[in-house]
Parts: C-alpha cells; structure tokens; sequence
C-alpha cells in the first residue's frame, strides 16, 4: 500500500474531530484515505491508516460505518475498510489487516518481542517435567508423539526442538498481527497474541501470548469469558463459553467448551472438551470428553470417548505425580470408570469400574476390562462383536471437521490394520500359552494382576481368529481387485507380489499414523544425523507414510498370509486362494452376525422401560419407536449391517468365479 502524509486541511479537519498526535508528521495514510470518519482518536508512534469506505451490517440490522471512533493508537497499522471503536485504553504495536471490526476492547498490545506462544514447553503425561513438548503453530500429533515418548533419544529430541527453534525465529516479532476480516468486540486483555484472518472474538476476558491461526478456510471462533496463556489455536477450531486454558496446544477443528479446563495439555485435529477438566494430557485425534465429573490427567488418548466420572490417578500416594498412562487408540471409559496410572489399555478397549493393579493389555486389543470386588476381570476380543465399535469407526471419518487445505494431522482412521492385527496375533499367542499351561479346565486363569475366565479365553480367540482372517482377506481381495483382469494363475501369483519390502516388521500408531516401525525409524535416524533441516520436511515424511499406507500395508499382509496360512503366495494354488476367500466370507458374516444381534439389544424390552408413559405396552411400543425413528429391522446402521452382508457375499462370489476361470 503506498502512504503519503496528512494534508493540513486534513490534519485540521482531524482536530476538529477532537483527534490528537504527539507529531502529525508519523501519522501516514493511504492515497484513498478522507478523514470523514475518524473522531476522538489519539495517535502516537507511527502511525498507518487505509481508507474507510465500507459499512458493515451488523446482527440485528444494525449498521456501522469503517472509521476510528474513541480509540488510542501507538505504532499501529489499520488496514483499509476496518471499523475500530471504544477501546477502553489503548492498541499499541500492531498491524491490523482489511475490512476488521474491533469494539469495546479494552486493551490489545504486544510488549517486547514475542513468538506468539511458539516455543511454550507443555509438560504432558508428567507434570513435574521430563515429556516437555515445544508447541509451534504447525505442530503435528506425529511431531508431539515422537518428542514426548522419545526420551530414550536425547540427541533426537534436542535435534527437533533446534528445528523447531528454526521455525521460531522466522516469526518472532516485535509487533502483532490481527488478520483481516476478522471480528473484536466485548473482549477485555489481549496480550502478545497473534490473530488470523477471518477470526472471531467474542467476549474473551484473557488472552495472552498466543496464536490464533485462523484463515478464510478455517475460521477460528473465541467466546464468551474465555481465559487463555500461552497457547496455539490452529485452523477450524472454537473455544467457547467459559473456558480457561494454560500452556496448551488446540489442533485443527477441536471444540472446547462449557467451562472446561486444560492446562499443559496437548489436543489435537477433532478433539472435543466440554465441562470436565485436563492436566497434562496428550490427546490424540478424536478425543472427546463431555462431562462435568470427568477428569482426565496424565494420560495419551485418541479416538476416545470419556464417560461421566471418568479419573485416573498418576502419583500413587508416594512421589507425587510422576506416573502416567496410555489408551491406545479406541480405547474408551464407562461412566464412573477408574485408573490408576501407570497403566497401558490395548486399543478398542472398553473399560468399566475401578482398576488399581497396573494393567498392560496392549497385546489384548478389543477386550472389555470389568472390574468385580476390586480385580480386573478381562474379556479378550469382545469389543470386536460390539455395535459400538463398529458405529464409531463409521462415524469418525463423518465427524473429521478440518476444512483448512492444509491438514496437520495424519490421520488413519482404518479399525483393523497391521497395528491392531499384530497385536491380535500376539493375543492369540499369549492366550493359547496361558491356556497350554494352566489347562483346558481352568475356570479362571491369571494374567498379570487380572483375570481371564475361561469361557472369555475361548470367545477371545475365536473372536480373534475372525478378525484376523477378515483383515487378510480383505487384503488379499483388494490386491486381487487391483490386478484386474489376468490371463492364467501364473499372473495373477505375480499380480499379489510385494511392492516392496516396506512394511515387513511391527507397525505403530503415532497417534493417528499407522505406519511400518521400520520407516518412522529410518526417519528418525535422518532427523539426528541432520538429513532432515526442516519441520517442514518431517511433516513432509509423515505424510509419504501416510500416502503410502497400502502399499505398505500389502507387504505386510503379505507376509502374514504365509505364516498365517502356511503357504507360499510364489506358487499359491487357485484352490488355495479359493480356500482364503471362503474363509474370509465366512469371518465377515459370522463378525457381521455378531454385530446384528448386538444392535438388537437395543430394541429389546428392557430397552423399553420408562416409554410410553401413562400407557400400555402397545402405548410404549409406539412410544419406542416414534422417538427411535424405525423398527429393528428398518433403523439405519441395522439396514447398513445387513447390507454388508449382502454385499461382501456378492463379493466374495465375484472373485471366487474370477479365480474358476484361471
């Protein structure tokens, strides 16, 4: 924008208007600029003003000219078209974007040089110190995993905070920013606090040294009473209604609101947080808590669902709070559930009562974790069958509200993948070894501080064993699918050959990224030895990973579907193949079954009770099912459940006349 300085009928007029400067001659305009609405302001500092063309509607039909209205101004930039009026005391050291409406603020400054809460150290999962994550404006779930749990790397944690500090330096500043088309009002101490376009503030009583990254895609929404220090909001996000936060990080599209709490907590893409409270918490995608008794504390979390009164505890009553705990992705408590950290819950797990011995059931996903007089009572598998979990893997790639092009987080939002089925065929391990040595006609067998009761180890293998050959069928067919029409068996053997020899080995979950450990450590390596000079080119890594998922996923699979099976996919027959198809058809059906029958509890009579009120059974029947909307048979995700059926048997039918014909 070019600027020219005030004439002296202007600067006249301007007085008039009851405006002063400390020296006129440091107050420059736009070549478009008219002082026709400008009154009561003071300029001191240099001073930059655009023109004051346009009116802004405002709710109600009120309407509002651009202008500057009984405010005080020190080394400020106003863009063109913005409407600033009754700041209590002053804006200083601040450029301030196009077409912005600022009201009834009472102070905005920046003090000093600030890197807008780039660089606050968050003390997650231990609050007396040792996991500090340095949050920055671009900061990934996958960034803040490896820098919290990778402590047993010191060169590579001080590598990425160097990295980091990169970054820091490039936006440090002495002077803030507000974006332009953006919205102030009712808002009392900003301090040190960077604001992007098309972002709301309403009603905040604090902010201070912080940044919130809203753009035109994402805008970002700040409400009423709202308290924060030290902190990042990323893109898409809201914070609403009360809520005070410390030494946070708030990813994209996460919403805190109704008076919740956090401080040196992490939350990242899709979190949600309402009543409860959160200290020192890494919370991975998909994070929600909703209740005012619920307290989350030390923990790492991801698609997780807190219910009411969920708490843990991470100092046992010893050394203060040093303990921590992780619930793999999935993992979700039941109202008034209890754990004491440390601990570790196997993904997918449903956990209800008080658990006090120190569980690690990682090795066990999908289980149910019961507590009866004080032990832990573990059904393995059982959450495979749920109609929960199927419901929430269906509804997470609905619910992923980042509009902003650029997305921070990978996010993988697969239910079965070489992580969870690794951790499925080590189960099947452990639970046969228990069975081996305590007996077929144990009723109870141990494992570490709980309990398996026969019966649950039986289901759980089975359930197991179904959703192992439902994965690799799966693969397999997709990879059948991918090589479209061949002549004979010899090309389609050479149709199901690796890719590459990526993605052999474990896999892990860095917290939304499901990737072969062989490549997040080679990234690792490069990351210490300086190959990698950017945060940029770490993201850049994560997301190749990500983008190649299946193909990594195929070379595992592959892999399995020999020892799994004991057969050679070299010089596989079609027979054998045939063989595989059946047995995954079967697995899909009977796990699909299984989910049908489950669903139907929720129609059942005791479902019923407290409908129809000061009626009969056929008034409470109808009760029922106008406020459920359907019968059994016609609810939605009931329909979709049968409609699975009918379409992977047409599948499985497909391919099994694909492969008669080589």
């Amino acid at each position: 924008m070019n600027y020219r300085h005030l004439t002296s009928d202007e600067i006249a007029r301007l007085e008039r208007q009851l405006c002063t400067a400390s020296d006129w001659d440091r107050v420059l305009v736009s070549e478009y600029f008219t002082p026709d609405h400008v009154f009561y302001s003071r300029f001191t500092g240099d001073i930059r003003l655009g023109a004051f063309d346009k009116e802004f509607s405002l709710a109600g039909g009120m309407k509002k000219h651009a202008g500057l209205n009984r405010v005080t101004l020190h080394n400020v930039e106003v863009g063109d078209n913005c409407c600033i009026e009754s700041v209590n005391n002053y804006i200083a050291n601040y450029r301030i974007g196009h077409d912005t409406f600022i009201e009834n603020v009472d102070i905005i400054l920046c003090d000093g040089e600030s890197s807008f809460g780039n660089g606050v150290e968050v003390s997650v999962l231990n609050e007396t110190g040792g996991r500090e994550v340095m949050i920055y404006d671009r900061l990934s779930a996958q960034q803040a995993y490896v820098m919290a749990l990778y402590r047993h790397r010191p060169e590579l944690i001080e590598r990425m905070r160097a990295l980091v500090g990169d970054y820091i330096a490039t936006i440090k500043s002495s002077i803030g920013t507000i974006g332009s088309h953006s919205t102030i009002v009712d808002t009392g101490y900003i301090k040190n606090v960077k604001i992007g376009d098309c972002c709301k503030v309403e009603g905040a009583s604090r902010l201070k040294n912080g940044s919130i990254n809203s753009n035109e895609s994402a805008p970002v929404h700040i409400g009423v009473g709202v308290i924060g220090d030290d902190f990042i909001i990323s893109s898409g996000s809201s914070v609403e209604d009360g809520v005070t936060f410390s030494r946070c990080f708030i990813g994209q599209a996460c919403k805190l609101g109704h008076n919740y709490s956090a401080s040196d907590s992490l939350f990242f893409s899709n979190c949600q947080g309402e009543n409860g409270e959160a200290c020192a918490i890494f919370a991975g995608p998909f994070t929600v808590t909703h209740h005012k008794s619920s307290l989350l504390i030390a923990g790492m979390f991801s698609f997780m669902n807190a219910g009411s009164g969920s708490n843990q505890s991470n100092h046992m009553y010893k050394l203060g709070p040093i303990h921590q705990g992780i619930m793999e992705r999935g993992a979700k408590t039941a109202s008034d559930s209890y754990l004491l950290w440390p601990a570790k819950v196997g993904a997918f797990s449903l956990v209800m009562g008080r658990h006090v011995d120190h569980q690690d059931t990682s090795d066990l996903p999908f289980s149910y974790l019961i507590e009866k007089q004080g032990v832990t009572f573990v059904m393995p598998g059982a959450n495979i069958k749920s109609v929960g979990t199927i419901r929430d893997a269906k509804k997470w790639p609905r619910r992923d509200g980042r509009k902003d092009p650029e997305k921070f987080d990978c996010i993988n939002f697969n239910l079965l993948s070489p992580y969870t089925i690794q951790k499925m065929l080590r189960a099947v391990d452990i639970l046969e070894e228990i069975r081996r040595v305590s007996g077929t006609n144990t009723e109870t067998y141990s494992y570490q501080n709980g309990r398996i009761r026969r019966t649950s180890l039986e289901k759980g293998l089975r359930y197991y064993g179904m959703a192992i050959d439902k994965f690799l069928g799966n693969s397999l067919i997709s990879r059948i699918q991918k090589a479209g029409i061949v002549r004979d068996a010899d090309a389609l053997r050479a149709a199901l050959r690796k890719d590459s020899d990526v993605g052999s080995g474990d896999w892990v979950d860095l917290s939304g990224l499901i990737a072969p450990r062989s490549e997040v450590f080679a990234l690792l390596d490069d990351i210490e030895s300086g190959a990698v000079a950017s945060v940029q080119e770490i993201d850049a890594r994560f997301r190749k990973m990500h983008d190649n998922y299946y193909s990594y996923e195929w070379t595992w699979a592959h892999d399995v579907i020999e020892s799994w099976y004991g057969i050679d996919l070299e010089t596989v027959s079609v027979d054998s193949l045939m063989l595989l198809v059946h047995k995954w058809r079967d697995a899909v059906v009977e796990i699909d079954n299984l989910v049908y029958e489950d669903a139907r509890k929720e129609f059942s009579l005791s479902a019923m009770t407290s409908f129809g009120a000061d009626g009969d059974e056929k008034q409470r029947n109808l009760d029922f099912f106008q406020v459920r909307g359907a019968s059994f048979e016609n609810d939605p995700f009931v329909k979709s459940v049968a409609d699975h059926i009918q379409v992977k048997g047409q599948l499985a039918k497909d391919i099994l006349q694909l492969l008669d014909t080589l």
